[in-house]
């Protein structure tokens, strides 16, 4: 290692030492062409490179103190002198022949003034172009570069295009993580060499002072990484009395570490362009080959050109990228968010349709965390994981939005969850404890695919130690553990915007259900005092009614009684046309009363055994069943049941009797049962275990299923008045009121012409 640090030689060797390397002052050249430093005022030679005996058969020291006359015509020379002014550390470039060196080729000079020197270096112009330039060729590359409009695209429209133009084996793009470790995003290669695409190199591969050197110098080329360096004669400028700063010098050496990294790497020629933007390092278009290689300065000069037009170009690309992606996430938000807005349970809207609040972010799943319920989507925690999360996030300063992309950094426990949950996103969605959003990012890369293992120390014969570069390039795996990648600020607004939505959603959800409760309570209040009203009004009413229509009803009866014989047979038809009509009339308020009776009294609730009670309605109803030769059946013991037994008796009785009333068969049946509690859930209760299900089933007319709602209403008959014995049609009516009583509900299941059976449910718990 050319002039290094003693400092260094005499430390602890490890991974840093490399860092405090002497790189821009190594006193030596690469041999491939040779330098002349000359003094900024005088323009004589106060250094030149070792190499001019070899490659201009004048050996250093004899060019030492003379000017350029000896090399250079004149014109050349006084070209050189009207230069010198405007010349800085970005180099000139010169093309001629030393004419005055007998048999020596072409030389391309360039030009450069830095650290109180003008320098001048020679490189030789090849017998044959190494590449043949095709304008149209990159007019048509750079064409497609200012089209891409991803960053990898991009990327490799750059390697493809560096390496037509160079004719590397190998050209590659690295970019620099914010851990400044590096990875190949892009590659053009030859079709036998095996790809470098992925793979991951450690910070130390390129020490600080190296990265400085690549903000600085563009381009950095090495045409034979095989070449013994050609110090400088003297090796200190003569004024400075120290080596003098190469740092923007062409052939300047390069360090014997990089070489034998070169070497272990099978490069045997290499070239280096710095990508910068926002003036970082952002990445490098590395490019190598397996033999020598020498590439004219013009067609490096044009990869330079390239490198600069890609930095400058590519953050705008990375807006691109970045663009799509918040694109994205906005399109898929607003499909989410239409979801929750339009379904009855907001939760259900985060999961059930497609976008899933895990496909708004890139991540390994999801979680919903609401009133006590984890519903998990993709790659996530497991139930009890997410559960010891959830406490540990309430035991946390409050926040509307909890973001990391290690969150064992914050909680060792997480080191169970970092196959799944390394980088998590928490967004709290009411005041209650442990409702949440959740999304979960993996380890970045849980097996990182690294491009040979770690340097280590050597220590050679004489027991001198130095660092040497990593000694294999095959792949090995290193685990990058408990870190995932960064939340980006996009996504954390993303959530922001989501839990906001929610909020109001919830909020506007809470307000309508208070209005609609009010509303409802409201509609309650007035149901029930018009309800008690009409109840008043039907009681008194008919009550009022009742007295006048017996005076009618018991005066035509005198009359028919006492004055028929006056009358001639129209009068006397009239006269029993309004004994019939009163009576009608009379049975009609009775009814009304009974309904109005059922509304307004209390239940009077007690133990009552529904055997005893239906025989005891049989028995009463005995005479008519013999009489209609109706024969009424029980199909199962009937159960002991809490409920107002006057009522219940009542309903049997009505029920019974109009089995046995709408029936034309000559031998009729009626059965009376119970449901088992199978049967019962089938017939759609809401909680069926809550309720006793009974029925009466007959063999009667049936009942059209049209009608098996009109049934039900008050005074509602199907059939004309003197048809099937009469009667009001409030019977069903009062039967349903007092069944509903109960808490119960009362319906039919019949088709005309086959019998119906009325079943009416009696809470269990009454």
């Amino acid at each position: 290692m050319s002039y290094t640090d003693e400092r260094l030689l005499n430390a602890e060797i490890n991974l840093t030492n490399c860092d405090r390397e002497p790189i821009h002052i190594p006193g030596s050249i690469q041999p491939y062409g040779f330098v002349l430093c000359l003094h900024e005022q005088t323009m004589q030679v106060v250094q030149a490179s070792e190499n001019t005996l070899e490659l201009l058969g004048i050996a250093a020291p004899d060019l030492l103190g003379a000017g350029l006359e000896q090399l250079l015509p004149a014109e050349q020379v006084e070209a050189i002198a009207h230069l010198r002014p405007t010349l800085g550390v970005t180099p000139k470039l010169l093309g001629v022949r030393l004419d005055k060196v007998t048999g020596q080729p072409f030389y391309k000079i360039i030009l450069h003034r830095y650290d109180q020197l003008l320098w001048l270096e020679f490189e030789p112009v090849a017998d044959a172009p190494t590449s043949t330039l095709d304008l149209g060729q990159l007019n048509e590359a750079l064409g497609q570069m200012l089209s891409a409009t991803r960053v990898l695209e991009f990327c490799q429209h750059a390697v493809e295009q560096v390496r037509s133009i160079t004719g590397f084996d190998r050209v590659a793009i690295y970019r620099f993580a914010g851990d400044e470790s590096g990875e190949i995003i892009a590659e053009a290669k030859h079709e036998d060499l095996e790809p470098w695409l992925g793979l991951h190199y450690p910070a130390t591969d390129i020490p600080k002072q190296a990265r400085a050197m690549y903000l600085k110098n563009w381009l950095r080329f090495i045409p034979d990484a095989s070449y013994v360096p050609a110090p400088l004669v003297p090796v200190n400028n003569p004024a400075t009395n120290r080596p003098p700063d190469m740092t923007y010098a062409v052939l300047r050496s390069v360090s014997p570490i990089h070489l034998q990294y070169l070497h272990n790497m099978g490069s045997a020629a290499t070239m280096t362009i710095s990508l910068i933007s926002d003036g970082k390092l952002w990445g490098m278009v590395t490019c190598h080959h397996r033999t020598p290689r020498l590439v004219g300065y013009e067609l490096r000069d044009l990869c330079q050109f390239l490198g600069k037009t890609f930095s400058a170009l590519i953050k705008t690309k990375e807006q691109y990228d970045e663009q799509e992606y918040q694109l994205r996430i906005r399109e898929t938000q607003v499909h989410l968010l239409e979801h929750v807005s339009s379904s009855v349970n907001f939760v259900e809207g985060l999961y059930r349709q497609h976008p899933t609040v895990q496909d708004v972010f890139d991540c390994g799943g999801a979680a919903i965390c609401f009133d006590g319920e984890i519903v998990l989507l993709g790659n996530t925690p497991t139930q009890a994981q997410v559960q010891e999360l959830l406490a540990w996030l309430q035991e946390q300063p409050p926040q509307d939005v909890f973001h990391t992309n290690s969150y064992v950094a914050h909680n060792p426990v997480g080191l169970a969850l970092r196959p799944t949950a390394s980088g998590i996103m928490a967004i709290s969605l009411a005041d209650a404890p442990g409702n949440y959003l959740l999304w979960f990012r993996p380890e970045v890369v849980q097996t990182v695919t690294w491009a040979g293992q770690n340097s280590k120390v050597e220590v050679l014969a004489d027991g001198q130690a130095f660092l040497s570069p990593r000694q294999s390039f095959e792949a090995w795996k290193q685990l990058v553990e408990s870190t995932a990648a960064p939340w980006k600020p996009m996504e954390i607004e993303a959530a922001k915007e989501i839990r906001l939505h929610i909020s109001d959603v919830r909020l506007k959800v809470f307000n309508e259900l208070q209005a609609r409760a009010a509303r409802l309570s409201q509609l309650n209040s007035e149901l029930e005092r018009s309800n008690d009203e009409l109840d008043s009004f039907a009681y008194v009413a008919s009550h009022d009614l009742k007295e006048p229509l017996r005076g009618i009803h018991n005066y035509s009866l005198f009359l028919l009684e006492d004055y028929a014989d006056q009358l001639d047979a129209e009068g006397v038809s009239k006269l029993q046309t309004l004994v019939r009509l009163s009576q009608r009339m009379e049975n009609l308020i009775e009814s009304l009363l009974q309904l109005s009776r059922v509304g307004r009294q209390d239940l009077t609730v007690e133990d009552v055994d529904m055997n005893e009670l239906v025989a005891e309605v049989v028995e009463l109803l005995a005479p008519r069943f013999e009489q209609t030769n109706t024969t009424v059946t029980v199909a199962h013991s009937l159960p002991v049941i809490r409920c107002d037994q006057v009522r219940m008796r009542e309903v049997f009785n009505n029920l019974l009797t109009n089995a046995m009333r709408y029936n034309d068969h000559a031998n009729k049946t009626v059965e009376v049962g119970v449901l088992p509690a199978e049967a019962a859930g089938q017939k759609g209760l809401a909680n069926p275990d809550d309720f006793y299900v009974f029925y009466v089933r007959d063999n009667g007319i049936g009942i059209d299923p049209k009608h098996h709602s009109n049934i039900f209403k008050l005074f509602k008959r199907l059939h004309g008045q003197e048809k099937y014995g009469g009667g009001t049609g409030a019977g069903l009516a009062i039967v349903k009121k007092m069944v509903e009583k109960h808490g119960g509900t009362l319906w039919v299941e019949s088709t005309k012409g086959e019998g119906a059976t009325f079943y009416f449910s009696l809470s269990k718990h009454v």
